[in-house]
């Protein structure tokens, strides 16, 4: 039986006691006060409640029962010892808790307190303690007056040990919370702050009072409602979030956050508040700055120039720091010549895809400076990436491709990347750049191959693209897809490589606006120019 149930069953009983008291009180001293006792004990013995009588004597000494139910026996005692004065109840008395209850009872007679209710522990013939609530009121005998103390007394030993473990319980889970790196914070209903931990309260540079009644987040009322719910519809109203906001701190900084957010529920699924605890991302954000600092630098910082091409790249991480990958490698010796461009995309996003891109940088460029064929640089790079990433389960695609001024002609290998776009606008189509390759680093033995393409003509357009542009979706779940990139290629095809890029991205952010992009999105536009 939990706690609850066990209090409504000590309610009805103690209605039921105090009835027989009031009986009691009225037939003491009167013919029928013995069969009202006899009464009192046939409910009574098979009860929890113990019923008693004592003289209120000042002196604890002369305080004798002059009545106790049988079922003292509950307890291991017999009513007859007692009676007989052989034990005084204070005698059964916890050691741990007879001082105190003298000293309550002390008070309630100077305060001229009649009924009372105290709560101890008593120790049964077996020695084992058990919590007991003794309900007391004085009672004066008109005839002889005398005082005495009578009532009941009920074995709440169940319910008050459930309480004892539920307090501690309690009492250890505040002391983790307290002591918590992170900051807490419990919320009402309505996300309005009912409590918080010290954590919480450093953070922000405010005091408890100073925080509870407000929002504690920096959430516009649709970021509200999309990460919190407005709790009406409990069915819907999610347990578990996890996302990143602003807080205001109390000093006018403004703290980056990470929200592991939980809704508390009732026994019968009704919302009764939420929960958050709040980490602090101040020094996780800076080093990310730093690392996008770094990983910028890598990233090349303008075009090559060289005589037929017009070329133009960006690339934005979805993150601070990103897995896309895009580069202009020059052959030595020959900077007009030949130009290979490259786009890659490691799998995931984030720092660790960071990572992996700046080793895969490094390699790529290195093996450039060196004469070989596009499918033997390919086939270096794949060996590298395979000896990193091992058995992780990481891997890398790429579209390496290279333009050729003299022999008017362009090479590509594609390593499980998605094919470049070629466009004409003379016949306003489009083809693919295909070809087989398995993307980097999951076989570092296989074997790559060149495709080759002549009769390069000027206003040729060639789009190398990672596929975070088109798999983003608008806020209805439409994907941006190829042909909307296809249509802005087209419509823009006589501008600069520059103003298509710009265009591109232009088209992309209108069309994904108040949508978090959710991939990198790199993309490279090569124009063949007149004088080729």
């Amino acid at each position: 039986m939990d706690p609850h149930e066990l209090e409504q069953e000590n309610s009805s009983l103690r209605t039921e006691i105090d009835s027989l008291k009031r009986q009691l009180e009225i037939k003491s001293g009167s013919s029928d006060s013995l069969q009202a006792l006899q009464l009192a004990e046939l409910i009574i013995n098979n009860s929890p409640a113990v019923l008693f009588r004592r003289l209120a004597a000042d002196n604890p000494e002369e305080r004798a029962l002059a009545y106790v139910s049988p079922n003292i026996s509950r307890f291991g005692y017999r009513a007859e010892d007692f009676l007989s004065g052989r034990l005084m109840f204070r005698d059964i008395v916890s050691p741990e808790d007879s001082e105190r209850t003298l000293a309550e009872i002390r008070a309630f007679v100077e305060q001229g307190i009649e009924r009372y209710t105290q709560t101890y522990r008593i120790v049964t013939s077996q020695g084992k303690a058990r919590w007991v609530e003794d309900r007391t009121s004085v009672y004066e005998e008109p005839e002889t007056g005398l005082r005495y103390h009578q009532g009941i007394v009920i074995d709440i030993h169940e319910q008050k040990t459930a309480e004892i473990k539920l307090r501690e319980s309690e009492e250890k889970h505040r002391r983790i919370v307290e002591t918590a790196g992170e900051g807490f914070i419990l919320m009402d209903e309505s996300f309005r702050v009912t409590d918080i931990n010290s954590a919480y309260a450093r953070m922000v540079k405010e005091s408890r009072a100073d925080l509870v009644g407000r929002r504690p987040f920096n959430l516009s009322p649709e970021l509200y409602h999309q990460y919190w719910s407005d709790g009406k519809d409990s069915s819907t109203t999610p347990h578990y979030r996890e996302f990143e906001c602003d807080l205001t701190a109390g000093d006018g900084r403004t703290v980056p956050v990470l929200i592991h957010a939980n809704t508390l529920r009732s026994d019968r699924h009704q919302i009764i508040g939420n929960m958050a605890f709040v980490t602090d991302m101040t020094a996780q954000k800076k080093a990310l700055q730093l690392a996008a600092e770094v990983q910028k630098g890598l990233l090349p910082e303008k075009a090559p120039v060289m005589r037929g091409l017009d070329i133009a790249g960006q690339s934005l991480p979805c993150d601070e720091v990103g897995g896309d990958y895009y580069d202009y490698l020059l052959a030595p010796g020959n900077e007009n010549e030949r130009a290979a461009i490259v786009v890659g995309d490691i799998s995931g996003h984030g720092v660790d895809s960071a990572l992996l891109m700046s080793s895969a940088r490094a390699c790529l460029r290195m093996r450039a400076q060196h004469s070989g064929s596009s499918h033997d640089i390919v086939a270096t790079l794949n060996r590298h990436l395979a000896e990193d990433v091992g058995k992780s389960g990481r891997f890398m695609t790429l579209f390496y491709l290279s333009v050729e001024r003299d022999r008017n002609r362009i090479e590509w290998v594609r390593a499980g990347h998605d094919p470049a776009l070629l466009y004409d606008p003379l016949t306003d189509q489009f083809d693919e750049l295909r070809g087989p390759g398995l993307a980097l680093g999951v076989d570092k033995e296989f074997l790559y191959t060149t495709q080759r393409q002549a009769d390069m003509k000027p206003g040729q357009i060639i789009a190398l693209i990672t596929d975070g542009i088109w798999e983003e979706c608008n806020q209805k779940g439409e994907m941006f897809g190829k042909d909307r990139l296809k249509k802005i290629i087209r419509e823009n095809s006589e501008k600069t490589a520059g103003e298509i890029l710009e265009n591109v991205f232009h088209g992309h952010r209108t069309f994904t606006a108040g949508v978090e992009n959710k991939d990198d999105i790199t993309l490279v536009i090569v124009k063949i120019t007149e004088d080729h």
